[in-house]
């Protein structure tokens, strides 16, 4: 929306969220979030319940935050924020459940930890890149695979969050293109 003509119009191109790398790891950390909470979490905990829906919250949100963005881009950086806390939520569970347990909680350059950071080039990747270290690996190797996945998925929100807001300084939001739109409107009937 730098040039001209892009501030005729009122409502841009929004939605596409499912491109969204952000969004694509985030479904990645709800999938697997379900598949270890059913695997190492008390089905009736509250624990279980509050990691799944934190999961889901940060998927939801950049959903709904993309959608809502041709009309509002306050509520998309604010959907986006809601996300990124969301998961930021989850990761501190992950990281009780290591503690709680006495298990290892892998530093960024850990061996294992560089393998599941690398599994994110992979091409089509999606919960199937990693549901062998979900279901089938022991508690400590499940936990800071999610650990990994969150963190990178965090990156992503991080970038998108500082691109949305650099976006939002330059070209305003929705009531800014309402008002360019109705001058311009105005200009040209007379």
């Amino acid at each position: 929306m730098n040039d001209h003509s892009s501030r005729n119009v009122l409502i841009p191109p929004h939605g596409g969220y499912q491109k969204l790398q952000s969004y694509q790891m985030s479904e990645i950390v709800y999938d697997a979030t379900v598949a270890f909470c059913n695997r190492f979490i008390n089905i009736r905990s509250r624990t279980h319940d509050q990691m799944v829906q934190a999961a889901r919250s940060g998927k939801q949100n950049i959903a709904e935050g993309s959608m809502a963005s041709g009309t509002s881009k306050k509520t998309e950086l604010k959907l986006v924020g809601v996300a990124r806390a969301s998961l930021e939520e989850l990761l501190l569970d992950y990281k009780d459940f290591l503690r709680q347990r006495g298990l290892a909680l892998w530093d960024k350059g850990h061996q294992k930890a560089t393998k599941v950071r690398n599994l994110c080039y992979q091409k089509n990747r999606s919960y199937l890149t990693y549901k062998t270290y979900i279901e089938q690996l022991p508690p400590e190797v499940a936990a800071n695979t999610m650990i990994c996945l969150i963190h990178q998925t965090n990156y992503l929100l991080d970038k998108q969050l500082r691109a949305l807001e650099k976006s939002f300084l330059e070209e305003g939001g929705f009531t800014e293109r309402l008002y360019h739109v109705r001058s311009k409107a105005r200009r040209d009937k007379r």
